[in-house]
């Protein structure tokens, strides 16, 4: 092949393949672009589905710290008996009750707002447990008073996590 039959070749070549180039590109590029818009799409319709079940499951976990505040779980649930071990046996058992019916909720929010109902829900059995192994604690009514006398003195532990539900739910909008 001489010089000039090569120069031809590849004046003929040359143009149909940066012209392939560029149309493999743009198609590239396009098709990409659907996808990403079909995901979009896909992800806010099922954000849209997902919305109201989050917002329930945060409700019914704001509802179970409200109900674990010893102040109002105190007066909820009166002693069954005189013994100070039996009502705080009775009341711990009241907790994890509500604990467990809540516990499929943490699937729809965040691993820190769940550990923070977890640590709140544990700190108020702690709580009922330290005031049960008082001496001056004689009987349940007496273990009510100095729970309910604590709670004067520092905060209650659901308290925190209440607020970080709603920190996390104004985030949702």
């Amino acid at each position: 092949m001489d010089s000039t039959k090569i120069i031809e070749l590849l004046s003929y070549t040359l143009p149909a393949v940066i012209t392939g180039g560029v149309a493999y590109y743009l198609f590239n590029s396009y098709f990409k672009d659907q996808q990403n818009t079909r995901r979009w799409l896909l992800q806010k319709e099922a954000q849209k589905d997902a919305l109201p079940l989050r917002l329930q499951a945060y409700e019914r976990l704001s509802l179970f710290l409200e109900r674990i505040n010893p102040s109002k779980l105190l007066i909820r649930v009166a002693p069954i008996s005189n013994d100070k071990y039996d009502y705080a046996n009775y009341v711990i058992a009241q907790i994890e009750q509500e604990f467990e019916h809540n516990l499929t909720q943490q699937i729809y929010i965040s691993n820190a707002c769940w550990n923070y109902i977890s640590t709140a829900k544990n700190a108020t059995i702690q709580m009922i447990r330290k005031a049960s192994t008082l001496e001056n604690v004689n009987d349940a009514n007496d273990l009510r008073e100095v729970i309910l006398k604590d709670l004067f003195d520092k905060e209650v532990p659901s308290n925190a996590a209440l607020a970080y539900i709603k920190n996390e739910v104004s985030e949702l909008w």
